[in-house]
């Protein structure tokens, strides 16, 4: 894996168009990447990895909202426990805190929390704790191949 998270990222999804910005500051936290992009934290995608009897899960819910493990659970039929730091980017090929939904180096099984549909855009890490980048809540689904489902709770 050459090149930062960031450059990993673009090089992975140009054949989207995304635009990925660099921001001054850290989006590192939910908060921190509202603060900084200037939107509600609700509409930054959390990118979180859980293992699923093992296998790796990515779940993407709003930044107001944590995963239930039980509803994600009973979603994906399996016991669910967290990713340690190390299984995180072993999965995604990403460092914990800029870790995108899709432009993963393989393929990881995804849920959408269907919380993120309330918003007509939403932002998400791009590789790094301070790249981020805007796109629809349907386009990261569709781009992900993710299952929607009702997986985040306040």
């Amino acid at each position: 894996m050459a090149g930062s998270g960031a450059q990993r990222f673009a090089a992975a999804t140009a054949h989207l168009g995304l635009v990925p910005q660099r921001m001054p500051d850290s989006t590192h936290t939910a908060a921190e990447a509202a603060a900084a992009v200037g939107c509600e934290v609700g509409a930054i995608v959390k990118s979180l990895v859980f293992l699923a009897d093992g296998e790796p899960v990515l779940v993407l819910v709003s930044g107001d909202n944590l995963a239930d493990l039980e509803r994600l659970s009973a979603v994906v039929q399996a016991e669910i426990s967290k990713a340690d730091a190390r299984t995180v980017k072993s999965a995604t090929g990403f460092s914990i805190g800029g870790v995108p939904p899709i432009g993963h180096p393989v393929p990881v099984r995804t849920i959408v929390d269907e919380s993120l549909l309330r918003f007509e855009t939403v932002w998400s890490a791009a590789g790094d704790a301070q790249t981020v980048f805007p796109a629809s809540p349907l386009d990261l689904l569709a781009w992900s191949g993710g299952t929607l489902a009702a997986v985040g709770t306040r």
